[in-house]
């Protein structure tokens, strides 16, 4: 595949600089910025793979990590909701300003805790266009999903009951445009046959229909 740009980058985050990847495939024309979940990176194996195919799919990716690798041996800052945020929202601001991705359309995938970032940050960013969830944490921002515009699509295992449970109450809070996609007979790091692929699947689906650029902003 030919890339317009695929390299690691250093994003400024205030005091702290944070490493990454963005990959933008040559006919891409909307970026997804990736929030890894608690413990995990952006070499995350199940990120990276649902990135290769949003490449082949015509989407650009920046995965990074959220906290320093200082700061991830301090357990209490991988649930730090307001700091991941922050980072994401830094990142964001970050892509916008490079020369030739400012008018790129932007949407989330975050996974686990990254998840929760990814809604409270697509509640103060009105410039991105949709969210997916992957055993997404949503019950940790509860009480901003009705405010949230952007589309949402939530994927959850159908075996990983309590994240479930949690998905299907945030599924009612929510009031945009959202889905509820269950994987059945997966559990929550869909590491079962063909489950991770089921979830590149939903991802780039939802990411077509709200990132083409002939889609009508909402």
């Amino acid at each position: 595949m030919d890339y317009r740009f695929n390299n690691d980058v250093a994003i400024p985050s205030r005091k702290s600089e944070l490493e990454g990847t963005l990959s933008i495939p040559l006919t891409a024309g909307s970026v997804v910025i990736f929030a890894h979940g608690s413990g995990s990176s952006r070499m995350s194996p199940r990120n990276q793979m649902v990135a290769r195919y949003l490449h082949e799919h015509g989407f650009g990716t920046l995965l990074f990590d959220l906290l320093t690798k200082e700061e991830e041996k301090n357990y209490s800052m991988r649930f730090d909701i307001d700091l991941l945020t922050k980072r994401l929202v830094s990142a964001t601001e970050w892509l916008q300003r490079r020369p030739g991705l400012e008018k790129m359309r932007i949407g989330y995938f975050g996974a686990s805790t990254g998840a929760a970032a990814a809604l409270r940050a697509a509640e103060v960013l009105p410039q991105i266009d949709a969210v997916v969830s992957r055993g997404g944490r949503p019950d940790l921002v509860m009480d901003l999903l009705p405010k949230i515009e952007s589309p949402v699509l939530l994927i959850v295992g159908g075996l990983d009951y309590e994240v479930l449970k949690m998905n299907q109450q945030a599924y009612i809070y929510l009031e945009c445009e959202k889905k509820l996609e269950v994987i059945p007979g997966a559990t929550h790091l869909f590491e079962e046959n063909g489950a991770m692929e089921q979830v590149c699947e939903a991802a780039a689906r939802w990411f077509q229909k709200y990132l083409q650029p002939a889609t009508v902003s909402r």
